[in-house]
């Protein structure tokens, strides 16, 4: 079966194959992140928008038959990948062709794509448990590189919602200090005003006011001290102290 294993690019009428052939691969993933049964229409609609965006589907075929595909991406120089490189996003053989040659002609395929393309790096991404596929993939030279992380959308939300608290507390401190500031603010843009209309913008001064009135309040005494009452009072007035009187000074009418 070896030698008459063939790879050309898939066809549109080969795609149904594909699809069933992916259902297969979705059902035998030790860790299968879909969450949901594998669903053959649903991966062929899978296979059309990836071959949309510019993908590629390799098939194998042995007598007309169907029995393996790849999936490549070629991928170009991005922010942390200044090269361009080729994603396998998955290889699979029916298990009835396994061992036979067909994951390698697989794989040469995809090489010969890397070259032509002028990628510098042939990325593939096994699923974690499947033990074979890697045991392969090593033998033909793929080493390890830096580990994906999944988690499920629900646990994600959950999770930062466990620490939106701590996020509240940030947001009041930074509330405060925005208040703070703009308190600042309004209380410069006043002392602007006023100095601009010619008022006075810093502590008042009293102590002229204090010693005036502590000699209008000196002079009042001497007033009284020499019997001249009304002239007390009159100072007192004028500082607008109202003066005070005992009840047995006031006249009660008889």
């Amino acid at each position: 079966m070896r030698a008459a294993v063939e790879v050309r690019l898939a066809e549109q009428d080969d795609m149904v194959a594909v699809a069933h052939l992916a259902e297969r691969a979705v059902e035998e993933s030790p860790s299968a992140v879909q969450g949901s049964p594998a669903d053959a229409s649903r991966l062929l609609e899978h296979l059309s928008v990836l071959l949309g965006a510019g993908g590629q589907v390799l098939v194998a075929t042995h007598e007309d038959e169907i029995v393996g595909f790849a999936v490549l991406r070629v991928i170009d120089p991005l922010l942390f990948a200044t090269t361009t490189s080729l994603y396998v996003d998955a290889v699979f053989v029916s298990p009835a062709a396994r061992r036979r040659g067909v994951g390698h002609a697989l794989i040469a395929a995809a090489a010969a794509v890397a070259g032509e393309r002028g990628a510098e790096n042939v990325y593939c991404a096994p699923a974690p448990g499947a033990r074979g596929m890697h045991r392969f993939l090593a033998r033909l030279g793929f080493a390890p590189t830096s580990g994906h992380r999944v988690v499920a959308t629900a646990t994600l939300l959950r999770r930062l919602a466990q620490e939106n608290p701590r996020s509240s507390r940030a947001a009041v401190r930074v509330g405060r200090r925005e208040a703070t500031r703009a308190a600042i603010e309004d209380l410069v843009a006043r002392r602007r005003r006023a100095r601009a209309a010619g008022l006075p913008t810093g502590p008042v001064d009293l102590r002229a006011f204090q010693e005036e009135r502590d000699a209008a309040l000196r002079e009042a005494a001497e007033r009284a001290a020499d019997g001249s009452e009304g002239g007390a009072d009159e100072v007192l007035g004028e500082l607008g102290v109202v003066p005070r009187r005992d009840a047995t000074s006031e006249s009660v009418p008889s």
